[in-house]
């Protein structure tokens, strides 16, 4: 048995785990042996449907709407996508293999063997968005950095570089790492997974069960499988199949910020005046509107975005329902549209340069750092207009 493999017997089931590393070339090799030798029930992959799809489907990008993925809100979940997958990509490149090339290959063989399969993993999009919301605001700014650090690193690791990733001791000191950098980003995209795959590899049907997952998950995938075997725990995934909810404080939250600012501002007019009062306005207008137009500017933006994130800006920064990032996305997406050119390239343009050159990762800049901007902006004006009233007071005395 292979040191990357565990094999459970469970309640007179058999359950053969086979961890791999996602551009591994060995991988690839031993799932097709594994699945040849066991011929069994069932085999599971660590895939949702829609990554299994997208896997098969390699021109997937082609059919890709940047901007029905804005309006539906997901333009954070596509960038976090994209450059995730280039990391891979980049990191199998010398070796010729393609991240899932493994995942691929199971359910290849599984097909030709008449196997069933399971896509045993969560949706990534709801992994992704449970992620980005359980994250406190320093949290989301970690997120942010980790995901542009990878996109412009240019790391590549050789086969046996890829293959001792596979080993216990290294697997542990990386989610060491993981766990005391984004402690909640560990517990989404690790501890919930790893019960989620369990559960469906439990509920696979047969008594010969083969499972295709990424190393990482080995350990934790093996105590949810002997605790669901042994009833300790339930099989219940609903709680951690959904995005969280804001609850009543965090709807009002959002609020809080823009209704203060209002107040501020006619509290100007009422203590300080029409010149104080239009001087907190013009503040408010002028870090929101510059912040976000030079952001923006840096993003590459056409002239006509970044007139229309300097003129949105102000007016988003008190509308919690929708984000300049979104407006300026919008417009950079309708006045630059993307090419087929930049679908086909889309994963091997994440790049520092790709962000640039191509059309659809320029829109997701656009996107990131006009928002950026604008946030950074309303703690800035707000600072500003306190500051202007708490020194009219002064003066008054």
């Amino acid at each position: 048995m292979s040191q990357t493999q565990r094999i459970l017997e469970l309640n007179g089931r058999k359950i053969t785990l086979i961890g791999t590393a996602h551009v591994s070339a060995e991988s690839v090799t031993e799932v097709e042996n594994t699945i040849r030798e066991l011929k069994p029930d069932c085999v599971a992959i660590e895939l949702d449907e829609k990554r299994a799809e997208s896997i098969r489907n390699k021109d997937k990008y082609r059919e890709l709407d940047i901007i029905k993925i804005l309006k539906r809100g997901e333009g954070f979940l596509l960038l976090a996508n994209l450059v995730l997958a280039s990391f891979q990509r980049r990191m199998g490149q010398g070796i010729g293999v393609k991240p899932g090339d493994e995942m691929l290959a199971g359910m290849n063989v599984a097909q030709e063997l008449d196997i069933p399969t399971v896509m045993a993993d969560r949706s990534i999009q709801v992994t992704l968005k449970r992620a980005w919301a359980k994250n406190s605001l320093w949290g989301k700014c970690k997120l942010l950095a980790a995901l542009f650090s990878s996109a412009f690193s240019k790391e590549q690791m050789s086969a046996e570089e890829i293959e001792d990733i596979k080993e216990k001791n290294e697997m542990d000191s990386m989610m060491g790492e993981l766990s005391d950098f984004l402690p909640t980003v560990k517990e989404v995209l690790i501890d919930e997974r790893n019960f989620y795959l369990a559960r469906n590899i439990w509920n696979a049907d047969g008594n010969n069960i083969v499972a295709v997952l990424g190393a990482g998950h080995l350990d934790g995938v093996v105590e949810n499988l002997e605790k669901l075997a042994a009833g300790t725990i339930s099989d219940d995934v609903s709680e951690i199949n959904e995005v969280p909810k804001k609850t009543v404080v965090g709807k009002i939250s959002g609020w809080i910020i823009p209704a203060a600012i209002v107040g501020l501002i006619i509290a100007g007019f009422i203590y300080g005046g029409t010149q104080l009062g239009t001087k907190m306005i013009k503040s408010w207008i002028l870090w929101n509107g510059c912040c976000a137009a030079f952001l923006t500017l840096l993003a590459a933006g056409h002239p006509i975005t970044i007139l229309v994130a300097f003129l949105s800006a102000p007016i988003t920064s008190l509308c919690p329902f929708i984000g300049c990032g979104f407006v300026t996305a919008i417009v950079q997406a309708f006045v630059c549209k993307p090419k087929v050119k930049d679908m086909e390239t889309l994963q091997d343009d994440v790049t520092f340069k790709g962000f640039y050159t191509n059309r659809i990762l320029r829109v997701l800049l656009v996107f990131i750092l006009s928002s950026f901007g604008s946030s950074v902006a309303t703690f800035i004006s707000g600072g500003n207009i306190i500051g202007s009233l708490v020194e009219n007071f002064q003066h008054a005395e």
